[in-house]
């Protein structure tokens, strides 16, 4: 890994920087205050990421988009990470995994998605199955030529704005050595097919206006034509979308903990006691210190895991360990900077109390900080055969 940002990376990270600071900042204490993002800022928003030429950068530009690296695109995630996430959805992500469209499906899902035509979502988790993917109930079985889904997903983000879904859902059974293990395929499904429905999901403290909902299938009919990549091929899409999401959530916490650290940072130099500004203190100037080596160190982190992915390297263990530290250093960093603030701090008037809410849930979506644990050391142990 070459140390040190090209004059490109440092131009993408100065306009991602300029738009959330000019475009995410200014809303954020609406969208804290109501829950909701109002229609026309979300397309405005939206619109104005299309006109920078950043809509969908992780895609290739095969299919019309910028064709970032990993890591260039871990550099805009960390600047987006900067603001709220509720916002920062209409920057325009698509899940990569879009890439598997065959046939019509490209024209149907993926060129409007990358286009910012129509939203995707990803549904995954159900409320049996969170960590244990293969513990899922909700089932497709053949009818014809037709597959019948039941169950239901919960925890779904970006649902509510979202035009289709990429689905999660069990095709069958194989018996093993370890007992029964379920077969998975990806199917997409569109808002408003019969036997669907999408109905509100739990409240959160963290990311207010990103809201989570709920999907029901009853009945619900697919045909083969809605099936993403192969049949009972789900877990390979699954693992492509992983890594980017893994990343995602890493490079986000890092750009949260530095805007978390500048607000800590001015009030240490600013804020008198006993006759001089706190940051001259120890107790002060020292929890500085270790907030800024654990961000350095996450960045570094997480960044030396995207350029391995794009060297084609082996990268599991490295990405789990990005996630994993990057979580959990936000955390820790948005902890001391209420310290340093003193009652202040959990005062909404600054924003470090919504971060600290904010930073709880990373440490449990996109793979919990156990299941990041159980990938880091397997991979390690399986290297010497145990």
């Amino acid at each position: 890994m070459q140390y040190g940002l090209t004059e490109e990376q440092e131009m993408i990270v100065s306009t991602v920087r300029s738009f959330v600071e000019k475009e995410i900042y200014p809303h954020e204490e609406l969208v804290e205050r109501t829950g909701e993002v109002p229609h026309e800022i979300a397309q405005d928003i939206k619109q104005k990421t299309l006109n920078l030429g950043f809509y969908a950068c992780n895609f290739p530009e095969s299919v019309g988009c910028a064709g970032l690296s990993h890591l260039d695109f871990a550099l805009v995630e960390r600047e987006l990470g900067r603001g709220s996430m509720a916002l920062n959805h209409f920057f325009g992500r698509p899940q990569n995994i879009l890439m598997a469209c065959e046939g019509d499906q490209k024209e149907r899902y993926l060129m409007p998605a990358v286009r910012g035509e129509r939203m995707d979502a990803l549904a995954m988790t159900e409320p049996g199955a969170g960590s244990d993917i293969r513990g899922m109930k909700c089932a497709a079985v053949r009818d014809g030529g037709d597959w019948v889904v039941n169950g239901t997903k919960h925890f779904i983000s970006g649902a509510d704005h979202a035009d289709f879904f990429i689905v999660f859902i069990a095709t069958g059974e194989d018996d093993t050595p370890k007992g029964p293990k379920k077969r998975i395929t990806a199917f997409l499904v569109d808002r408003g097919t019969p036997g669907f429905t999408i109905r509100g999901g739990y409240k959160s403290v963290s990311h207010r206006g990103y809201k989570n909902m709920i999907l029901d299938f009853d009945d619900c009919r697919l045909p083969d034509a809605q099936v993403l990549g192969q049949v009972d091929g789900g877990f390979e899409v699954m693992n492509t979308w992983l890594y980017a999401t893994r990343i995602t959530v890493a490079t986000m916490s890092v750009g949260r903990a530095r805007r978390v650290f500048d607000y800590a940072l001015s009030y240490a130099a600013e804020r008198e006691q006993f006759g001089q500004p706190i940051g001259k203190f120890q107790g002060v100037s020292f929890q500085l210190a270790d907030m800024i080596t654990e961000i350095d160190a996450a960045d570094l982190l997480t960044l030396a895991a995207a350029d391995r992915l794009d060297k084609g390297l082996p990268s599991n263990r490295e990405i789990a360990s990005a996630k994993l530290y990057a979580s959990e250093m936000l955390g820790r960093v948005t902890d001391a900077a209420i310290q340093i603030h003193g009652g202040m701090g959990l005062m909404d008037d600054f924003p470090l109390e919504r971060f600290w809410r904010d930073a709880r849930v990373e440490r449990i979506w996109d793979g919990t900080s156990e299941i990041q644990r159980h990938i880091i050391s397997r991979d390690l142990l399986r290297a010497l055969g145990a």
